[in-house]
This record gives C-alpha cells, sequence and structure tokens, in this order.
C-alpha cells in the first residue's frame, strides 16, 4: 500500500524558503535593488564559506556502511550517463562547449539536500533521512568536487588552462579542500561552538543560492535556449531517474525501501551548489538559471508522480 507522510512545520518551511527566496532574487532584479553583478559576490561567498562549511559540518557526523554502497554510486552512475549524453548531443546539435558543460553538471546532479531531504521526509518519513544525507554528503557533493569541477574546468577553459592549471583548480577548490578535512577530523569531536558555526554558516547556501539564481533568472532568455533546456530537464527529470531505476532495479535487482529513497533522490531538480560552480566557470549562465529556476518548480509536480510509480519497487 503506498503511503505518504504528513508534511511535517520544518519540511513546509524548507520548501518555501526555497520559492520565496527565488521570487526575492527575481523581485530584487526587476525594482533594480541590488547592483547587476551583485549575484557574483553572493556566488562567492557560497562556493568559499557556505558549502565548504556544509560539508565539513556534515560529513563529521556520518555512519559509514557497506551496505550504503549503492545508494551512493547512484549520483556517480547518474553523472556519468549525463557526461555521456550530453557530450553525444552537444555534437549533434553543435551545442558551444559552455553549453554542453552546463548540462553536464546541472542535468547530472541532483538536489539531493536542500529540496532532497524535505521531500524524502514529505513522502517517506524520518527514516529515509540518514539514506539521503549519505547519498547527498558522500555520493552529490562528492561528485561535484571532483568530476564536476573537472567538466567545469575542461569545458569553460578548452584550449587555454594548461593540465597543471586545471589540476592546481582542483585541488585547491574549496569544497572538495573541506571534504578531505571533513573525513580527516571525523575521529575528533567537534566543540559546540564549532559545530553550530558550520551548522550556521552552512544553512545560508540554499536561501543565499535561490537568490543569486533569482537575480540573473530572465525568462526572456529562453530564446536561443529552448532547445538545451528541453534536453536538461527532460533529461534530469524524467530520462536520467527512468536509467536509474532501470539500473537499480532491471540490471541490480534491488528492491526495499532504501532503493526507493535512492531512485527518489535522483529525480530532484538539478543542483544548487553544482549550479553555482557552473556559474563560476562561466558556463552559460543564462542556461544554468533556467535549469535550475525552472528545474526546481517543475519537480514539485514530478516528485509526486515518482513517487506513485517507486510505490511498486
Amino acid at each position: 500500500m503506498l503511503r505518504m507522510a504528513i508534511p511535517g512545520g520544518s519540511t513546509m518551511t524548507n520548501l518555501a524558503v526555497l520559492v520565496v527566496c527565488l521570487l526575492v532574487g527575481m523581485a530584487l532584479r526587476a525594482a533594480k535593488r541590488m547592483p547587476d553583478n551583485a549575484h557574483v559576490a553572493i556566488n562567492g561567498f557560497i562556493i568559499q564559506v557556505a558549502l565548504p562549511a556544509l560539508i565539513l559540518g556534515h560529513i563529521h557526523g556520518l555512519d559509514l556502511s557497506t551496505a550504503l554502497v549503492w545508494p551512493v554510486l547512484m549520483p556517480w552512475i547518474l553523472f556519468a550517463l549525463s557526461a555521456a549524453l550530453f557530450v553525444v548531443l552537444g555534437r549533434l546539435m553543435a551545442f558551444s562547449d559552455a553549453t554542453v558543460g552546463a548540462l553536464i553538471i546541472t542535468a547530472g546532479l541532483a538536489n539531493t539536500s536542500f529540496v532532497g531531504l524535505p521531500m524524502i521526509e514529505t513522502f517517506y518519513g524520518p527514516q529515509g533521512i540518514p539514506t539521503g544525507i549519505l547519498i547527498d554528503q558522500l555520493g552529490t557533493y562528492l561528485v561535484l568536487s571532483t568530476a564536476g569541477i573537472c567538466v567545469a574546468c575542461y569545458f569553460s577553459s578548452k584550449g587555454v588552462a594548461s593540465r597543471r592549471e586545471i589540476l592546481m583548480r582542483i585541488v585547491t577548490f574549496p569544497p572538495l579542500v573541506a571534504l578531505v578535512l571533513a573525513f580527516v577530523l571525523m575521529p575528533v569531536q567537534y566543540p559546540a561552538w564549532i559545530a553550530g558555526t558550520f551548522q550556521r554558516l552552512g544553512d545560508t547556501l540554499a536561501p543565499l543560492a535561490l537568490v543569486s539564481v533569482g537575480l540573473q533568472l530572465r525568462l526572456d532568455h529562453l530564446s536561443g535556449n529552448r532547445a538545451a533546456l528541453g534536453f536538461g530537464l527532460g533529461f534530469k527529470l524524467v530520462v536520467g531517474p527512468l536509467l536509474i531505476a532501470l539500473i537499480y532495479t532491471g540490471v541490480l535487482s534491488l528492491r526495499g525501501e532504501m532503493t526507493q529513497v535512492t531512485l527518489f533522490e535522483s529525480a530532484m531538480g538539478p543542483q544548487i551548489g553544482g549550479a553555482i560552480v557552473a556559474m563560476q566557470y562561466g558556463l552559460n549562465p543564462q542556461l544554468i538559471t533556467l535549469m535550475v529556476g525552472i528545474g526546481i518548480v517543475l519537480s514539485f509536480v514530478t516528485l509526486p508522480l515518482w513517487y506513485l510509480a517507486l510505490g511498486a519497487v
């Protein structure tokens, strides 16, 4: 029998914050209350401070288990599928390098935390949250900090940056440095004030990122981006999750609620952190903001449908 947990106040608040902050960013841009390049400073804070703080805070408390290998691998498989598809599609459609890179990152990285965790709690209850956190921290953010930054460097600096320069960008990428440091510090007990500081700084990521997206989101940018947007959202919200479901249930014969939560996470809209990284590297910011802004809103419609479809798994 299908069941759905009653959305708690905190869950609805998390989802409301995402929508409100996106609208606030759009309103500030329309009212010209912010400088045209305000998003640059916001994105810099997210990459340099908020995202590393989030990683340092969450990775530290993870309870690792071999049973969680398949959930953690899902974001890696999804990103690989995205890369394979859009490299080929980019050639067929004559997309620019910046567009191909933007599609790989935004369609290949799911919003497994700020949208994913509240939606898991809503549809599967709090018992699904630990699986979601592991998918997010050891899957999505690790993919972003390694393969994601490689894609961003390659498609933004193709033929310009040397291999050494790209390698230096990867190893000095603040979220990756934070991830390595978080693993090193796992045996160490954080003082309460340090844990609280990481929590508060990490909590700024989603609101600031959605404000940044709203500041840049312009529906008139649809012109020239419709085909790429259609392919990107089609993969992120429908085709990608379907392929993951076929692999996990058909090839690997995985079943149960952990598998359902894993497949549900794959169907989330584009990841905010990945979008910010892609914009930092100049990968078609118009398309990126459309992917995130429209993709997150559409996911509120597609996710209940995925929940119903996954009920038989």
